[in-house]
């Protein structure tokens, strides 16, 4: 662990604390993110974009992107933000991803070394009579490595870009359902160019 926290970096260490934290907090409520949306499209749709009272989704992004939305008064802006937005989750996710694999990368090397540490009091073991704590040691060394690697931090990386990659999708589909209601409500927001969008 120390290892890995000289290699990756303290800054990266906190951002993977944080995907960790959220990880095992409370996920992302798309069904109540999507219900709060329609409640603005609907304003929209009876007031228009100008008379609309911008509604708090909870959601920091989507409070965002639709503040964005209020202000430019495009569709296309609306993207533009979640894009950002994506940007950043993912560049987060990717840093605690590639922390872990680093740690899962070091675990059976470090396991090595304790096989070699132990290896190394072989000789004395042998001078006694007794080296069957010295083996021992060595096996166990080298399995506790290989174990830490494929049972904790290899797992904990795909956890990690499950997780990311099921909230991503989920958001995506409502920023794609919230362009097409708007386009409805709103034709003069102007259309979403979903070439640019799939980029």
């Amino acid at each position: 662990m120390a290892a890995t926290v000289l290699r990756c970096g303290l800054k990266e260490c906190a951002i993977t604390a944080r995907e960790i934290a959220q990880l095992w907090g409370t996920p992302f409520a798309a069904a109540e993110a999507r219900a709060e949306l329609a409640r603005q499209v609907q304003d929209i749709r009876r007031d228009g974009l100008l008379r609309a009272e911008h509604h708090q989704t909870g959601d920091r992004e989507f409070d965002e992107v639709t503040d964005v939305l209020f202000h430019q008064r495009s569709i296309a802006a609306l993207v533009a933000a979640h894009e950002k937005h994506k940007a950043r989750r993912t560049a987060m996710s990717n840093t605690a991803v590639r922390l872990f694999a680093q740690a899962a990368e070091l675990a059976p090397v470090f396991g090595m070394v304790g096989t070699l540490v132990s290896l190394n009091r072989l000789p004395q073991g042998l001078a006694n009579g007794d080296f069957s704590g010295a083996i021992g040691m060595a096996v166990l060394t080298t399995l506790y490595g290989l174990l830490a690697a494929n049972l904790i931090f290899a797992p904990i990386a795909r956890m990690i870009e499950r997780a990311a990659n099921a909230e991503e999708q989920q958001r995506q589909e409502i920023v794609d359902w919230l362009a097409d209601q708007l386009v409805e409500a709103a034709p003069a927001l102007g259309p979403v160019d979903r070439r640019r969008q799939a980029a």
